[in-house]
């Protein structure tokens, strides 16, 4: 290795050094950041850890989170970075639409290559207040207040309020509302008194998406009624069951989406199982196969896949 790359290296740790002292005696405050100078050339956005004065156009974009990666991506901005990247398989709805995005990690930001990019602007949520103190360190970063009364619809609107991009929002929510309109049409009133279940699973775990979640309210806004025990109100609208009440997730129809290989191993192994077959949405084979990270994307591009899926297995499936 050259003499030029062990300098680069020490100069990388010096600057991280730097940060993670700077940092060491930071009390997170519902403030603005000392080092913040409102001018012309910003303007301040409230955030969960307080006001941030964001550039007025920014150019060099990571964002954490896929819902916040895919906000960024409908309003016509490509992040230089953002996390959960390696999550994505193949046959996403964010095929296509990453590449040259650098990956940053997934849990924990990393905070190495952050740096590396030279963002002017950070935007996350709730998830990332740890690594708030050092973030705000290498540019203005705000982060989205994610309670339990608020939606991914709300995350959007965040994201086009930093990103100043609230004509672009327009048209994405006049795209949606098209879509949604011209599938209430093609449906008809076939599945008038149907109901419609939608079951995740991960390795030895089921749940569904109830009431108020990403994929119910796209549910709502095309008219279909989902299974009593899915229409509730619960913790971060994940309504988790065991296997003894698989009866939670049965349905007229029964859309089911598993995250990896491990997943999609559980849910053979539940097929094996009597209560499975007992399911009317089994007996009728009306269970369709969905992708578990467009179900759960939280933003409009995904909302455009769930509507796909919609087409695909209710109005083209005989």
């Amino acid at each position: 290795m050259t003499i030029r790359y062990w300098i680069r290296c020490l100069l990388l740790m010096l600057v991280i050094f730097g940060l993670i002292t700077a940092c060491s005696s930071y009390t997170v405050q519902n403030t603005v950041s000392p080092t913040e100078v409102v001018s012309k050339d910003c303007r301040m956005v409230k955030h969960t850890m307080g006001e941030t004065c964001v550039p007025l156009n920014p150019q060099r974009i990571v964002t954490f989170s896929l819902p916040t990666l895919g906000n960024a991506l409908t309003l016509g901005v490509k992040p230089l970075g953002s996390t959960f990247i390696d999550m994505l398989g193949e046959d996403t709805y964010l095929e296509g639409k990453v590449e040259g995005i650098n990956s940053l990690g997934i849990s924990s930001p990393n905070l190495e290559k952050i740096l590396l990019l030279k963002p002017d602007i950070i935007i996350g949520w709730n998830a990332e207040r740890q690594f708030y103190p050092l973030l705000s360190k290498i540019a203005p970063t705000v982060l989205f207040d994610f309670r339990l009364d608020k939606t991914w619809r709300d995350l959007f609107d965040f994201v086009t309020q930093v990103l100043g991009k609230q004509e672009a929002a327009q048209q994405a929510w006049e795209h949606y509302n098209q879509r949604v309109e011209k599938l209430k049409i093609a449906l008809g009133d076939r599945y008038k008194n149907k109901e419609i279940s939608i079951v995740f699973l991960a390795p030895g775990v089921i749940f569904s998406e109830a009431k108020n979640s990403f994929p119910d309210s796209i549910m709502q806004d095309v008219g279909l009624k989902r299974p009593k025990a899915q229409n509730a109100i619960v913790p971060h609208t994940q309504l988790y069951f065991s296997i003894e009440e698989l009866e939670k997730a049965d349905g007229d129809i029964m859309f089911v989406g598993t995250l990896n290989d491990d997943s999609q191993k559980f849910l053979e192994e539940l097929k094996q199982k009597p209560l499975w077959k007992h399911l009317r949405a089994v007996q009728q084979n009306h269970v369709y196969s969905i992708n578990y990270l467009t179900w759960r994307g939280g933003n409009l591009l995904a909302a455009d896949a769930v509507i796909n899926d919609l087409f695909k297995y209710l109005v083209n499936t005989p």
